[in-house]
């Protein structure tokens, strides 16, 4: 079976539903040349060869193809010639038989062995066919031995290979599209056509003939008889692959009829993967089908298609970079094809010296050290968890990102041990299917809750910085941050730090407690002892001595709704429990409240997250109200729990007037303090 590869570009803004590929890619070419004269083609040219080239926008712009440099060249359309004296190419190209078509295309070394070979008669009589006729570059292509084989057996060979390149009816270039089987005249063997989506290479003209068409291509259309899976069998450097390919009981697909393209690894390229690592995946079926799934492309894609990046899907669902570097064909990016455009019956073997091992045949240690988390694999690996990275416990890993690390990795003890645990989940996940408030059981035996935001997904306080990589075992999540695990309430975690021991006790004193306490979804924005400190003292007795207004201010710090900082990009109003709108917004990296910056992000508790500020935030419309009847004195109730949980109220300055008042008149109700 031959190939013949048809690359056709689709000039942006041009493609039109009536137009087949050719004329758009053909009328992009009109456009581009018009301005010096009618019929007039532009064409880009590789320096340094006769190659030539139809371009799209891009190509036209960069003015290279495959990283090489060209130059445009202004010449006659297809089917039209020049006038001496007259401007472009005015006139039609006179229509002629065949063979004396093939004379004044640039194909006369077709032209001379159709003479040769006594195919002239045929060509030049009565019917109607199409040749697809090398060009007189395409022959001198050819190696010495295969032309002397040709022009030496010119009544056989060079006749049979003729009429290989002839079929026998008239097929215009709309009648050539991608997957079209032609019959040729050579024992109706059969030529497939395809089309390549980023294609500019300008392999065909088309000139019509008085008893067919011409289409001048740049190859020498080549026979094949055996199948891929024939090559595989025969060729001594493809060995390990022959075996591999046995062991999946891939045989058969590849002796099948369709069309693919195999990127065959060599022996050399399974030489190369530590031991250890081919091992485990030629032991382990589904790791080795994935393997091979993954050097077969779902089309055939020669070499000659290849003149800019594309993406090509494998049978396994994964993609691949195909692209060009001058001459070479790349496989993402790196130049490992070794022997390119092995035809066989059911598509193309490209040989290549480095094995694709897709991430679905990977572990996931073998995963994160090819990310941007490789400093995480070091901490879990100093940790002593590498073994739930390399197994086949089913587990997703959340590995924060290098990023993170910038200053060192931390020193690992117990504590960081267990934290490591708690950012191994249990059971292989996909980023895709969580939901907000699912709830995620770790290594740990620690419960993680799943936040879904307009413009991120988190964990905890978290949040993935990539698409996830799904192994052989275990799913990659790359976080932004070291996860940060709940230990507690709200009230709990304001409890043990002592920097909102003042907060803690007008929390109480404001009958907020259990707000703060029960399950729910809270976020917190928690004036520090600071903040009290630094507000006036006459504002700071008054909202102390008024415990409705003590209330509406506490209230006017929380949302009831989570908000993790990772979810913080624009503005983000949330509505607080007071019934204002708080305005959460980022700049510079700093998370900011009411256009104040938060001292601390992401204080994680099992009903909220606590974010911890350095002002006591007012709502807009709060006005001073007055004190009612009050059965106690709220101030004295709130000194009394803030002097218990501090002493940091007790020592300073602005506070000490307050506190000696309060002191005095605790001891006359008290009779004695």
């Amino acid at each position: 079976m031959s190939r013949l590869s048809l690359l056709l570009a689709l000039a942006p803004g041009l493609a039109t539903a009536a137009k087949s590929p050719y004329q758009q890619v053909l009328q992009h070419s009109r456009l581009r040349g018009r301005q010096h004269g009618p019929n007039v083609c532009a064409v880009q040219k590789l320096i340094g060869t006769n190659r030539k080239y139809f371009t799209n926008c891009k190509q036209w712009y960069q003015r290279k193809i495959c990283g090489k440099s060209t130059v445009i060249s202004y010449e006659c359309c297809p089917g039209y010639e020049k006038v001496p004296g007259e401007k472009g190419c005015p006139a039609a190209l006179p229509l002629s038989n065949i063979y004396e078509t093939l004379g004044v295309v640039g194909s006369a070394t077709t032209q001379l062995y159709s003479d040769r070979s006594n195919l002239r008669p045929e060509i030049e009589g009565p019917g109607s066919f199409t040749i697809f006729a090398p060009s007189n570059e395409a022959w001198a292509s050819l190696s010495a031995e295969t032309l002397d084989s040709l022009v030496s057996n010119v009544n056989i060979e060079l006749l049979n290979a003729l009429r290989f390149h002839m079929v026998n009816k008239r097929v215009l270039t709309d009648d050539l599209k991608h997957g079209t089987t032609l019959n040729s005249m050579y024992q109706d063997l059969p030529i497939q056509i395809h089309h390549y989506p980023n294609g500019v290479r300008h392999l065909i003209y088309k000139y019509h003939a008085t008893n067919g068409v011409v289409h001048v291509i740049d190859k020498v259309i080549a026979t094949t008889t055996n199948s891929i899976q024939h090559i595989i069998e025969t060729e001594e450097s493809l060995e390990t692959l022959r075996a591999a390919v046995a062991a999946s009981d891939l045989n058969s697909l590849l002796e099948s009829e369709g069309q693919y393209t195999l990127l065959a690894p060599t022996n050399e390229a399974f030489e190369k993967i530590p031991r250890e690592t081919l091992n485990r995946i030629l032991g382990d079926p589904e790791a080795l089908r994935d393997l091979l799934y993954h050097h077969i492309l779902k089309s055939a894609m020669c070499a000659e298609a290849i003149i800019a990046g594309l993406t090509m899907e494998t049978l396994e669902g994964t993609t691949l970079d195909v692209g060009c570097s001058g001459e070479e064909l790349t496989l993402n990016g790196k130049p490992i094809i070794a022997n390119k455009d092995v035809l066989a019956t059911n598509g193309v073997v490209h040989f290549v010296n480095e094995l694709l091992i897709p991430d679905s045949a990977k572990t996931l240690f073998e995963l994160a050290q090819e990310s941007e988390v490789s400093k995480s694999t070091d901490l879990f690996r100093q940790a002593g968890l590498s073994s739930h990275l390399t197994g086949s416990e089913q587990v997703t890993l959340l590995a924060p990102v290098n990023d993170v690390f910038k200053e060192g990795l931390p020193i690992v003890d117990s504590n960081m041990k267990n934290l490591l645990l708690n950012h191994i989940v249990r059971d292989q996940l996909s980023s895709k299917y969580l939901y907000h408030g699912q709830k995620l059981q770790t290594l740990g035996d620690k419960e993680l809750r799943v936040f879904v935001y307009r413009n991120n997904l988190c964990i905890e306080n978290a949040c993935i910085a990539a698409h996830d990589k799904r192994g052989r075992f275990g799913t990659l999540f790359s976080v932004d941050k070291m996860l940060t695990p709940p230990s507690g309430s709200v009230m709990d975690v304001l409890k043990a730090d002592h920097r909102f021991s003042t907060l803690v006790a007008a929390i109480q004193s404001a009958g907020l407690t259990e707000n703060l306490n029960r399950p729910g979804t809270l976020t917190v924005f928690a004036p520090t002892n600071e903040a009290f400190q630094a507000m006036p003292q006459g504002e700071l007795n008054k909202l102390m001595g008024n415990a409705k207004e003590l209330a509406n201010i506490l209230k006017f710090h929380v949302a009831d709704e989570i908000l993790v900082s990772g979810a913080v990009s624009a503005l983000v109003r949330l509505k607080s429990m007071q019934g204002d709108k708080l305005e959460v917004s980022m700049k510079n990296n700093v998370i900011h409240i009411n256009k104040e910056p938060v001292a601390e992000s992401d204080i994680m508790a099992t009903n909220g997250v606590i974010y911890a500020v350095n002002s006591v935030l007012q709502p807009q419309a709060s006005r001073p109200q007055e004190r009612g009847d009050e059965p106690a004195d709220p101030a004295l109730e709130i000194f009394k729990q803030a002097s218990a949980l501090s002493k940091v109220s007790q020592r300073n300055p602005r506070l000490a007037p307050v506190y000696s008042r309060l002191l005095a008149r605790m001891k006359e109700n008290s009779g004695g303090y």
